[in-house]
């Protein structure tokens, strides 16, 4: 029997949308245990993405890890990010009442007087705790907060997710949107979260080194902060027991050159070095089913006093 991709893709949506109703109506309790079994059913049902997410993290930790404890680490992933996504649903509705009241922050004396200058920050994150909770609690404290974020396959997905960040006081940029409106919106002093952490051939990359491996990471964040002189303050949204805790690195700071390219790979490469401890200590709140080593270097890459293959 032929079901079309429309088809699926409307059940879907509908099941989702099902689904945030019943969640939103449940006690938090409730609600993020129902995440965590559906996160457990995902791991156990979906050979696919539970052999990916176990190959991924071999790949990070293969050497300090065993089989078995790769195995728990991805199993973890999935219960995380059905966490993750409850507490994502149930946003709108229960932030003022609930979830800002969970959420502690530590080091936001490195990011204030950046900001107060008002020349805007790049904020460099990741796919790892709560991401969107982060975005909303600074846009809801009264930071101006701008995110980059690529259209889904769904259109209605799309405009769900953007209405609602929209509607939490965020400006979207879209990732095919031309860099001036966003060197404007820094300009004018506004924060712009960008996602640093997946290997995309729709943005501009540079192989970077992340556990060892060289992994095609996007640039873009570093060429808009060297272009306008933006500082870069990599915050992060962790999961800690049933609160949440956000974390605000000091600005970081490389030595300029006269060569641009070798700029941009430097801010990267520190970029990526900060993400990648904040992933040793927090394995199990990463996304391991994402590759971020998909794309290979065809040829050994050289930047600066280094080569690495």
């Amino acid at each position: 029997m032929f079901i079309s991709r429309e088809f699926k893709r409307t059940l879907v949506y509908n099941v989702v949308k099902i689904s945030a109703l019943l969640l939103n109506t449940l006690p938090r309790s409730a609600a993020l245990f129902f995440g965590a079994v559906l996160g457990n059913m995902v791991y156990v049902f979906s050979r696919r993405d539970r052999l990916k997410a176990q190959r991924n993290a071999y790949l990070a930790f293969g050497r300090e890890l065993s089989q078995n404890q790769l195995k728990t680490l991805a199993r973890k992933c999935f219960i995380n990010m059905g966490k993750m996504a409850v507490d994502v649903i149930r946003i709108r509705r229960h932030y003022d009442d609930e979830l800002r009241n969970l959420i502690d922050i530590e080091g936001l004396e490195n990011l204030d007087p950046v900001y107060n200058k008002g020349h805007g920050v790049i904020v460099p994150t990741g796919h790892i705790g709560n991401f969107e909770l982060l975005a909303v609690h600074f846009a809801r404290m009264g930071y101006k907060v701008g995110v980059i974020g690529r259209r889904l396959y769904d259109p209605r997905f799309d405009e769900l997710i953007r209405t609602g960040r929209e509607q939490m006081g965020m400006k979207v940029f879209d990732t095919r949107q031309s860099p001036r409106e966003m060197m404007r919106w820094l300009k004018d002093g506004g924060m712009l979260g960008v996602l640093m952490d997946t290997d995309s051939f729709r943005v501009r990359s540079m192989f970077i080194p992340v556990f060892g491996r060289l992994s095609h990471t996007p640039v873009g964040q570093s060429i808009l902060a060297l272009r306008t002189d933006t500082p870069v303050v990599p915050i992060i949204c962790l999961r800690n027991g049933s609160r949440y805790k956000i974390k605000v690195w000091p600005e970081i700071k490389i030595e300029r050159t006269e060569n641009f390219e070798h700029d941009v790979y430097n801010l990267t490469k520190e970029c990526t070095r900060i993400w990648e401890k904040i992933v040793k200590e927090n394995k199990d709140q990463w996304i391991w089913i994402h590759n971020r080593w998909h794309n290979r270097p065809e040829q050994p890459i050289t930047y600066i006093e280094e080569t690495i293959s």
